[in-house]
């Protein structure tokens, strides 16, 4: 089944988002990064088969923020 422009491009997001996240969980301390690369890939189960377009924006604006402040988090924690 092919992908429509849209539906490619939040697909793109939603992708980048998650790479983006997991990256940003290599600098957590060592005992919490299985944990929390877990809960990523939770989450992001959890919405797999959400295919109302609004409601995909909205977690990907969600996922943003929530990936923002995890980075602030651990800056302030100096890892």
């Amino acid at each position: 089944m092919a992908l429509s422009l849209e539906d490619f491009l939040i697909r793109a997001r939603v992708l980048k988002l998650y790479r983006h996240a997991l990256r940003i969980s290599k600098r957590a301390p060592s005992h919490a990064r299985a944990d929390l690369r877990r809960i990523i890939r939770q989450e992001m189960e959890n919405n797999r088969n959400c295919n109302d377009k609004q409601r995909i924006r909205f977690l990907i604006s969600d996922g943003l923020e929530r990936v923002k402040r995890l980075d602030e988090t651990l800056d302030m924690q100096g890892h």
